[in-house]
């Protein structure tokens, strides 16, 4: 089964779980940006969350079905509609063949991702779908590709409850291999600051703006370049923090003052341009207990989807559909 590709949103690309084990060769995991959505998406679907979906920052596009298949619509929302017709969000729908998905702009979020019955087929390498812009591996989606899913079977028109993660808020965070660097007063004061995602962000990491100075750690000109990894959260030369992201660079020598916990990820990268975000210090048991609570979480997501009830006015054939049956008597 084929999606054709009619017009597509810059910096849209398949994405999956991301490749683990090239962090010594310089490579780093790539993979979704809300890995939530990938849960999300499957439940939807019934089917695995190690599967491949298209991930389209801030615009989608326009495809065609040649085919019926099944698809679903998670992560940042985003106007949608099938042959002009709106269609839920969060939600699992039939498309069947001839019939045209548009996806617009993102409504609330960064990151809205479409994923097809059966995943998308695409070619595996170094173990993953993932494209990996930042080095070459794999490219974004173009207009006239052609998006394969994999065997498929199961229902459609389902619902999910999504976690709200799309308007900023609180990021628990541990400390980090130059944590020590930064001063007790300096380490409260960011734990106090207010911060606004910035306007410079991509797959590789997003700038937090504040008011007032920036955090500077002792002796951060001297800092050796060690390991990187998605969730550190790196001070510029001004003292300007920024959090990476999947495609982050696997070594570097800016001091990190501390690293948001992998469950919060997922809201990081939806927060907004301009979204408030404060930073929550915990330790690194706790962070092992909220992560625990997040795994369960996603465990139990395919237990959370509810039938998906049409609004009839988005039922362009409503007429077509027998409302009545049988026989009903005015007396009796």
């Amino acid at each position: 089964m084929t999606l054709i590709v009619r017009s597509i949103g810059p910096a849209c690309s398949i994405q999956d779980q991301g490749r683990t084990g090239y962090l010594d060769q310089g490579l780093s995991r790539s993979g979704a940006a809300d890995i939530l959505a990938l849960y999300e998406g499957a439940a939807l679907l019934g089917q695995s969350p190690d599967l491949a979906a298209l991930e389209m920052a801030g615009m989608g596009g326009e495809f065609e079905a040649r085919q019926n298949m099944r698809i679903a619509l998670t992560g940042a929302r985003m106007q949608v509609s099938i042959d002009g017709s709106s269609v839920a969000w969060n939600a699992s729908h039939i498309l069947e063949a001839g019939q045209r998905l548009t996806i617009g702009a993102a409504l609330q979020g960064n990151y809205g991702y479409l994923h097809l019955g059966g995943g998308i087929a695409s070619e595996v390498l170094l173990g993953s779908r993932s494209a990996h812009l930042t080095a070459r591996i794999g490219r974004a989606v173009q207009q006239g590709d052609r998006l394969t899913c994999g065997p498929d079977k199961g229902d459609a028109g389902l619902k999910l409850s999504p976690a709200e993660r799309f308007s900023g808020g609180v990021l628990r965070i541990v400390a980090s291999f130059q944590t020590q660097l930064f001063d007790d007063a300096t380490l409260e004061r960011f734990a106090a600051t207010k911060f606004r995602r910035g306007a410079r962000a991509n797959r590789m990491g997003m700038q937090v703006d504040s008011e007032g100075d920036g955090f500077a750690a002792s002796g951060q000109l001297n800092i050796l370049s060690e390991v990187i990894t998605p969730g550190d959260i790196q001070m510029t030369g001004t003292g300007n923090p920024y959090i990476l992201l999947p495609e982050c660079q696997t070594t570097g020598g800016y001091p990190r003052i501390a690293t948001v916990i992998p469950c919060d990820m997922p809201r990081a990268a939806q927060t907004p341009a301009g979204g408030q975000i404060r930073f929550e210090f915990v330790s690194m048991d706790h962070a092992t207990e909220l992560h625990g609570a997040f795994l369960s979480d996603l465990a139990r997501l395919p237990s959370k989807v509810e039938a998906l009830v049409r609004d009839p006015h988005d039922i362009s054939d409503l007429l077509s559909y027998q409302l009545i049956s049988g026989m009903i008597s005015a007396t009796e």
